[in-house]
């Protein structure tokens, strides 16, 4: 494996995450034709190495076929002894991962990417709360001793991530996410999650990341599953040009509408 233990990858979770699955890390890129360009890496927990093809831990997790998560627990896909210890991503304990080194240039455009098997070891166990906090100046919200430069490194490949979402003009739907708050067994009522420019930077990362396994599983001439999304029903498209023309707006008609146009 090689060795990202002297690297200060962090895990940017919720308050009540239960175990920590991804690791992020980002340093200005020192080549002279990338200025203003970011090295990130992304890390997931290495479960491949703990669940091997065949094995009575995959047949065990095939039957149950995913983690179920209810409002106060969950019911983990595999033994908590992986999901809660081995394969969690905990502060100053080693972990096997699987990393993806990526460059991109100051637009967020990925230049070039590889994946490696590796050992980590989190620097920090993050929420967003405390991320967004510290960046918005409460320096006092991160752990003590932690070098803060670490999480304004990752904002500032964040920065160049959203000018290249911007560029694809992928559609902005900020819609809230339910939040069921259990109180002594019994629900006491139904809140909104906050939604956080750090959560934005870890779907930034995870989207990179993702980019750059399926350029890799394409080159590979692997088999690649896509979950691609249709174009918007007809009827619905007609409705919105009505509802638009009231403000004065159009929607071309007789041709492919993208999300950049909505």
């Amino acid at each position: 494996r090689e060795d990202l233990r002297d690297l200060p990858l962090v895990t940017i979770d919720d308050e009540d995450a239960r175990d920590f699955d991804d690791a992020v890390y980002a340093v200005p890129d020192d080549t002279p034709d990338n200025a203003g360009g970011y090295r990130l890496i992304v890390a997931i927990a290495d479960v491949a190495n703990y669940v091997r093809p065949g094995s009575a831990l995959d047949k065990a997790a095939s039957q149950r076929g995913n983690s179920v998560y209810l409002p106060d627990r969950v019911v983990p896909m595999l033994p908590e002894a992986l999901s809660n210890d081995l394969c969690s991503l905990r502060p100053d304990e080693d972990r096997a991962i699987l990393a993806c080194h990526m460059r991109i240039g100051a637009d967020g455009n990925l230049l070039e990417h590889r994946f490696s098997r590796a050992l980590m070891r989190s620097a920090a166990r993050l929420t967003y709360r405390i991320a967004q906090r510290a960046h918005d100046g409460e320096t006092g919200a991160l752990p003590e001793g932690f070098d803060a430069g670490i999480l304004e490194r990752l904002y500032a490949a964040y920065g160049c991530l959203k000018k290249a979402r911007k560029q694809r003009g992928t559609l902005e739907l900020e819609l809230p996410e339910y939040k069921v708050i259990i109180k002594d067994a019994k629900v006491s009522h139904i809140g909104t999650r906050e939604r956080l420019g750090a959560h934005q930077l870890i779907e930034e990362f995870m989207i990179a990341a993702n980019v750059a396994a399926a350029e890799a599983l394409e080159a590979k001439r692997a088999p690649c599953m896509y979950r691609v999304h249709p174009p918007p029903d007809p009827a619905k498209l007609e409705a919105l040009r009505d509802f638009l023309y009231t403000f004065g707006l159009t929607l071309a008609r007789g041709q492919v509408i993208r999300a950049g146009q909505l």
